[in-house]
């Protein structure tokens, strides 16, 4: 069973079974093999391990659930992709040789299998301290001697209580910095080093004491979390998040650094609750691609127990809003400013036009008008020019603005609408070779589209691109209206793409349509047919609404295909609002991998 369907399921039981186990059924603690993970996937978590002193604290410790939660984290490294756990502080009750020794030998289990970090909390340590106290039975077992060698371990500060990590997750690296519950001026002067050393790596601190939260959950940074939010953290923009236990209720706040940006400030600490806390984890999960970090926390030990008593059921996950959580950042807006995200150059026609190339356009040609009359080259050198024209009002003008993916980085902008009716168009002259192409052997179609935020008036219907002529001309009779022309690409009013197809075998007429596209975001759209059927992909992705209806062939009837509109008995009304980029026509189908934005979609 996947594993949050697990924990619904897991929450959702009674707390005391009589019902047996599943025939051949296996306690999650029975699984510690650790799965592999992907650096490269957009998609990762950060385990973080808060306070678990109670589960070591003189001849009372229980180092159970501390293993469970270790079991699961190696047995769902692979699912979840965990590329890291950092402990937050407080491993001990006492920081005695004994409980120091049991943790350490706890820890064991994760040794060479899942990277992390330690640092010191006030009960690890003798708490009127700071790093430079000297030796201690922690340093001696969590010390840099532990991590030597590991991929990810930086390096240590020369006391040997602060420790830098370098993961890659992501695609890319993360800096965490681990640094003692009472970091020296010499110790900040380290993590300064370590932060200017790798200034282009997103970076988060995690340490034992930085800020304590109110009962609705309102974090405030203590005395020793100003000292090193104005002597470390505000200055270096690459931090963007702090995690510390030490103080409970958790909670969580926002502030902004000297460079305007969000710091993202939380406290992870459950040793109040049953057993101690029960060795419970919190899992940011990063979605880079969404562009968001989904939280969750949960005790790994309550959920492998079956039957459950009142307290474990109670406590197998928190779900308050300071347990269970959403953070909505633009991960390449907000690491812009130490690391600017490299974008792809532009890319030469020739790189994306081969034989098969019936048509490609692009705006990015020096000298490039807009004006009534000018003209855009056909790149493929098959002849087929567009012509720039106007409607009755509205407008067509150049911009740099681009999809990501796209080989030129230029568009147009249309200021289409309706009511009154305006826009503009692109299309080609009355004897070029795409004005009768039949495409018999497939074919594939593709556009870079944006709409703008705010998307303002009422659009529904604007054409993105069509071939002229009217259905009932080529014969057709199957469709909605017969004065519509026998191919285009259309937005409904709710946002929904829309191919219409009037096939030039039989009389078919196959529509496709697509979710609500989103506004201010660039999309590349392609409409690839195998000869047999018509696929349409949103940014590499398949839709859901693609007709099984027989679609061989385009029954163009010789007239322009245009660009900007679609028209309605031969004549124009409203036109595209919106930017559109690069266009290409093909005449085969082609796979997702062989798209103009070359697998760089978002």
């Amino acid at each position: 069973m996947e594993r949050r369907n697990l924990l619904r399921a897991a929450v959702a039981a009674p707390a005391v079974s009589l019902v047996a186990p599943a025939l051949g059924a296996t306690p999650a603690s029975a699984h510690s093999s650790a799965g592999k993970f992907d650096e490269a996937g957009p998609r990762f978590a950060l385990a973080v391990l808060p306070d678990t002193q109670y589960l070591f604290d003189a001849d009372s410790a229980d180092p159970a659930p501390l293993r469970e939660t270790f079991s699961y984290l190696l047995e769902q490294r692979a699912e979840d992709n965990i590329a890291f756990l950092t402990h937050l502080g407080d491993v001990t009750e006492h920081g005695t040789d004994a409980e120091i020794k049991l943790a350490g030998e706890t820890f064991k289990k994760i040794d060479g299998r899942l990277p992390y970090s330690v640092l010191a909390g006030n009960h690890d340590v003798n708490s009127s301290t700071n790093d430079q106290r000297g030796t201690t039975a922690y340093l001696s077992t969590f010390g840099p001697a532990r991590f030597r060698g590991r991929k990810t371990f930086l390096g240590a500060s020369a006391d040997g209580y602060n420790s830098a990590h370098l993961i890659e997750a992501g695609g890319r690296q993360w800096l965490i910095l681990a640094l003692d519950w009472r970091i020296s001026d010499g110790g900040l002067t380290w993590a300064q080093g370590i932060l200017q050393a790798h200034s282009r790596t997103p970076a988060i601190v995690t340490t034992h004491d930085l800020a304590y939260a109110d009962d609705g959950g309102k974090a405030y940074l203590s005395g020793n979390g100003q000292r090193l939010w104005d002597k470390l953290i505000k200055g270096n923009d690459q931090i963007f998040l702090t995690l510390n236990g030490h103080y409970w209720p958790p909670g969580r706040t926002v502030l902004k650094n000297d460079a305007g940006h969000d710091v993202h400030v939380h406290i992870t600490n459950y040793q109040d609750r049953y057993y101690g806390g029960a060795a419970m984890i919190r899992l940011y999960h990063f979605d880079l691609v969404r562009n968001r970090i989904d939280v969750e926390t949960f005790s790994p030990w309550f959920l492998s127990k079956s039957p459950r008593t009142p307290l474990e059921a109670e406590t197998i996950e928190l779900t308050s809003d300071v347990d269970r959580f959403s953070l909505e950042i633009d991960f390449d807006e907000r690491f812009a400013g130490f690391a600017p995200p490299a974008l792809p150059a532009p890319r030469p026609a020739a790189r994306v036009v081969d034989r098969h190339t019936a048509a490609y356009w692009r705006f990015d040609t020096a000298g490039q008008s807009v004006a009534d009359g000018a003209v855009v080259r056909d790149l493929s050198g098959k002849g087929n020019h567009l012509t720039v024209r106007r409607l009755a009002t509205g407008d067509v003008s150049l911009s740099q603005d681009h999809h990501v993916g796209a080989p030129a980085h230029a568009s147009l902008y249309f200021a289409g609408g309706k009511n009154p009716n305006r826009g503009a168009i692109l299309h080609t002259g009355d004897k070029a070779p795409i004005n009768s192409a039949k495409f018999l052997g497939g074919y594939t179609i593709e556009a870079f589209i944006k709409l703008p935020e705010p998307f303002v008036g009422d659009h529904s219907w604007m054409g993105v691109f069509s071939w002229e002529g009217r259905a009932v001309d080529a014969g057709k009779k199957s469709g909605y209206d017969e004065l519509e022309p026998t191919c285009s690409l259309n937005l409904s009013g709710e946002r929904f793409l829309q191919y219409v197809l009037y096939t030039e075998d039989g009389d078919h007429n196959p529509t496709s349509w697509s979710h609500a596209l989103p506004t201010g975001v660039w999309q590349h759209v392609a409409i690839v047919n195998d000869g047999r059927r018509s696929i349409i992909y949103v940014n590499g992705s398949k839709i859901a609404r693609n007709p099984t209806q027989p679609a061989h062939g385009i029954a163009t009837v010789g007239r322009p295909f245009v660009i900007g509109a679609t028209s309605y008995d031969l004549k124009y009304e409203q036109g595209f609002y919106g930017w559109i980029g690069d266009v290409r026509i093909t005449d085969r189908p082609l796979k997702p991998t062989q798209f103009l934005p070359g697998g760089r979609f978002i």
